[in-house]
């Protein structure tokens, strides 16, 4: 346990599923932190809009932090922060010191997720992360799944204050081992902050975060979506021709000319747009429309998390023999039919089958863009492409709820009785996949990855720029 390797995967498991199970886990509380403070369900938006606005006008700042005050330092204020913030989210008393609460949550996991994610693809050469699968799976795909499962049973069984309670103990442990074992990487005492950029990203991320969450909460009819959409979009254009222009940009925005990256990056985001959306949209489905019950419907998406960690087993064994293009290509394409065969359920076993299904083939799409993103990134470009990536995969689960919240709003779900609408909110996110799979088509051949990952790695720390490669 010595080794600063095993460190990096000890603690970027810890705090990453953490991060990624409270995405999922609260929604499935919300009803029941509503009846206990005695507020409206709207009103409980504000819980997972705090949360997702600060997420994303933190994660811009991240890859600024850790290579200026070191990533060690940055890592572990932040995810104290997250872990401090979990315990105040359980002893809150009513809505409003809820809200705060999560703000400082969103602000902690904004810049844990690219930092975390700085570090282990900092210890581990581009040879080397394909092996990085078992671990790498665990908190980014398989946290979500169980979100429900627990959730439902903190409902249940225990109150919904556990859904936070839960990360305390494990992430007291996990500071505690980091503080002691992670080494301290810092790229440069002299990297100067972008405030023009930090005053675009800011509140154009969060504006459009809040846009997306308007259409889940208040349907696509919403003032506030075109509003707050608008005027965040507008700060984002701007901020990509100023990040353009500025040499120590924040968000380094050139790094999308890198072919390889710019690819898997856009692929991840129709992913988890696509596994975002029947997530959300299959558990009202399997409750409202099925009536099923929080729990019940956690246990038939358990199998989602089991078809996560074989398909970590399988993409060890495909991507020597079958290389990158044609792996992601397919578990696109698995990703699709799964989420489209969700309107096949009529009951447990049938769910629990599309849900292993869904799973495997997101897992296997998931673990291997990560490897393909960073695979041409140099070591001093880690920071920046890690933050536009986590960025990226915020966006994208973002757009994938609100895309399927817009439909049910649109098709008026369960007004009828009729599950016709929520069928078609699966193959909505069927065609998300869809598009990932043509996108994987343009990904460079095996001999082309390979090579280009090896003149990255040749290049080490020492490398100024990300090699470009051809659109």
């Amino acid at each position: 346990m010595n080794d600063p390797k095993v460190a990096v995967c000890v603690v970027y498991v810890a705090a990453m599923f953490m991060n990624g199970m409270d995405a999922t886990i609260v929604n499935v509380a919300l009803p029941a932190i509503g009846a206990e403070f005695g507020v409206p369900p709207s009103a409980t938006s504000a819980i997972n809009i705090g949360y997702l606005v600060s997420l994303a006008v933190c994660i811009p700042v991240s890859g600024w932090l850790g290579d200026r005050f070191g990533t060690k330092k940055v890592f572990l204020a932040a995810f104290g922060a997250f872990v401090l913030a979990s315990a105040l989210c359980g002893a809150a008393q009513d809505l409003t010191q809820l809200t705060l609460a999560r703000i400082v949550q969103g602000a902690g996991g904004g810049v844990l997720s690219p930092v975390a994610l700085t570090m282990l693809f900092r210890a581990y050469p581009p040879q080397e992360r394909i092996k990085l699968s078992r671990v790498l799976v665990i908190p980014t795909a398989v946290a979500p799944a169980l979100g429900p499962v627990l959730g439902g049973l903190f409902v249940e069984q225990l109150t919904w204050r556990w859904g936070f309670f839960v990360n305390v103990p494990f992430g007291v442990l996990a500071l505690v081992y980091g503080a002691l074992r992670l080494r301290e990487h810092v790229e440069s005492v002299h990297k100067r902050f972008d405030l023009v950029g930090f005053a675009l990203a800011a509140p154009g991320l969060g504006l459009l975060m809040y846009a997306l969450d308007a259409v889940s909460m208040r349907g696509p009819g919403s003032p506030h979506f075109y509003l707050a959409g608008a005027v965040g979009v507008g700060c984002l254009v701007a901020l990509v021709v100023s990040q353009l222009r500025s040499r120590q940009p924040m968000l380094d925005v050139r790094l999308f000319g890198d072919a390889s990256f710019r690819r898997a990056s856009l692929i991840l985001a129709t992913c988890v747009a696509g596994f975002l959306g029947t997530l959300y949209g299959f558990t009202l489905m399997y409750q409202s429309g099925m009536g099923a019950s929080p729990w019940e419907t956690g246990l038939v998406t358990l199998p989602k998390a089991v078809g996560l960690m074989v398909a970590s087993q399988a993409v060890t064994w495909a991507h020597p023999k079958w290389g990158p293009r044609l792996l992601i290509a397919v578990a696109m394409l698995g990703a699709a039919g799964s989420f489209a065969a969700m309107n096949l359920v009529t009951g447990p076993l049938s769910a629990g089958v599309v849900q292993f299904a869904s799973g495997f083939f997101v897992g296997a799409a998931s673990i291997e863009l990560q490897v393909v993103a960073f695979a041409t990134i140099s070591a001093t470009a880690t920071g920046g492409a890690s933050t536009l990536f986590n960025v990226q995969r915020q966006v994208g689960s973002a757009l994938g709820v609100a895309v399927t919240a817009g439909v049910l709003a649109i098709g008026g779900a369960g007004s009828s009785g009729s599950l016709g609408v929520y069928h078609f909110a699966m193959l909505v996110s069927a065609g998300f996949a869809l598009l990932g799979v043509l996108v994987a088509l343009r990904i460079k051949n095996p001999g082309e990855l390979g090579a280009t990952a090896g003149r990255a790695a040749d290049a080490g720390d020492g490398a100024d720029a990300v090699p470009a490669g051809r659109g």
